[in-house]
């Protein structure tokens, strides 16, 4: 199960983690989480070139090692890049030292000062740990929830699930991976394309 955008409740309980930006101007901040990899990567970066839009990409540091001239291309674009953890770890199933040790091994690779965690599930305690070992790091969640992972639902839904809930500074999360790869394909074009229409422009975080 998970929601398709971050209810109030959520953010309440979790004030001090980045969940939108100002919603005092029309920019939307598209994300792709678990990339770098082939042929999914260079499909997004040629979709939002052609409509002018920047992104941000929280990338695994296991296929920025694979794949670093993906991961090149990523930065050359003028996009910018966050920190996904290693190996994906997923916080609620992982001890603090594990997971402290995964984002560290990733950090090494990926220089940024942002953070977004796997699952979107960490522990209270992860993120104080992150916060006293990696103090430069700003976690990064999200609003809106495209699905795209979900092979239960159609592409039509993927995208009514962006766009009903997208709005001013809504921070927006797809994945250049395999799951996700053929709504993604179908899906993002007209993201874009319907945003703009609405007076959106794309911003990286």
């Amino acid at each position: 199960m998970y929601l398709t955008h971050s209810p109030f409740w959520l953010q309440w309980l979790y004030p001090t983690l980045t969940w939108h930006k100002s919603r005092k101007e029309k920019y939307v901040y598209l994300t792709f989480d678990d990339g770098p990899i082939p042929v999914v990567t260079p499909f997004v970066l040629n979709t939002l070139n052609s409509f002018n839009a920047k992104a941000t990409f929280f990338c695994i540091g296991d296929n920025v090692k694979r794949f670093p001239e993906i991961y090149a291309d990523v930065l050359a674009n003028g996009h910018r890049v966050g920190n996904h953890t290693f190996n994906h770890l997923m916080g609620w199933n992982s001890s603090d030292e594990k997971y402290l040790s995964d984002v560290k091994k990733c950090d090494e690779l990926v220089q940024s000062n942002l953070f977004r965690p796997p699952y979107g599930r960490m522990k209270k305690s992860q993120i104080s740990s992150i916060r006293s070992h990696l103090p430069h790091l700003h976690i990064i969640m999200w609003d809106v929830l495209s699905g795209d992972f979900d092979p239960r639902i159609t592409a039509e839904k993927c995208l009514q699930n962006v766009l009903k809930h997208t709005r001013n500074g809504s921070i927006i999360v797809f994945h250049d991976s395999l799951k996700a790869s053929d709504t993604l394909q179908e899906v993002l074009p007209l993201v874009l394309a319907k945003l703009t229409s609405k007076g959106f422009s794309f911003k990286p975080l």
